[in-house]
């Protein structure tokens, strides 16, 4: 049986991709006594509010990460978290490297403070395959998250909580990534942006996302950094496969 099961989970960034899957997951599998959903996007939280119906077992709480006071707030009486909130487009943070400092490092930071000052049981960090070796800052603020996350065991010693991180792939489909971005430069026949046809792209699907993530938590103990086997794709076997014979 999952420790999910019973329990109250929060899950930071949750209007994202992985987190509606996870929310929807968690719900039809794992029978919590309570879902709270931390996002800053007012009209994400009022499109996914309604995609579940009223569902008595959740709980909305409007919030940035930055926000180490409404973390607090939000925390109160949950047992598990996943935190998924970041920002994440590559491009983005080499021209806002300070706005990605504060959310993905200094946000990760409030996270662990407020999940071990409120007696959080146990938090998984979603992580990158980026933050492997990373060549861009998006890649360094969520290595130094991941460090973050695993330190904060030390912090944590004479409290309940344990914290671990699961890093992974693309996520096949997910809002922003390549193969949305492919697809709508298709249908207009615009020239796809392939910086080198050698590049590989480690995949994984939602599904596969979500259960490894739900799953992690029955095995951590805190300080791991988990890893799944996904297979790499070259990004030209993409485009074909999305489009055979396109020219790129």
């Amino acid at each position: 049986m999952s420790v999910l099961q019973g329990s109250s989970i929060l899950i930071t960034g949750g209007t994202g991709s992985f987190g509606k899957a996870f929310v929807r997951y968690v719900l039809d599998h794992l029978q919590p006594e309570r879902v709270a959903v931390f996002s800053r996007d007012e009209l994400k939280q009022f499109e996914m509010r309604s995609s579940f119906n009223g569902e008595r077992r959740l709980r909305w709480f409007l919030g940035d990460i930055r926000d180490r006071d409404r973390l607090n707030r939000a925390l109160v009486g949950v047992d598990y978290v996943v935190h998924a909130a970041a920002l994440k487009q590559v491009d983005t943070a080499e021209y806002n490297p300070f706005e990605f400092v504060k959310t993905n490092v200094l946000g990760s930071q409030n996270v662990i403070d407020a999940c071990i000052d409120a007696g959080v049981k146990k938090v998984i960090a979603l992580s990158t395959d980026k933050a492997s070796s990373p060549i861009n800052l998006y890649g360094a603020t969520k290595l130094t998250a991941d460090k973050l996350f695993v330190s904060g065991n030390n912090y944590a010693q004479d409290q309940a909580t344990q914290l671990s991180v699961v890093r992974y792939g693309n996520v096949v489909g997910s809002r922003g990534s390549v193969v949305p971005l492919f697809q709508a430069k298709i249908r207009a026949e615009e020239v796809l942006p392939i910086t080198d046809p050698r590049m590989t792209r480690f995949w994984i699907t939602l599904e596969h996302a979500v259960k490894f993530v739900a799953d992690s938590f029955d095995q951590m103990s805190g300080g791991e950094l988990y890893v799944p086997r996904i297979p790499s794709v070259r990004i030209v076997d993409l485009v074909d496969a999305l489009a055979p014979g396109y020219p790129r």
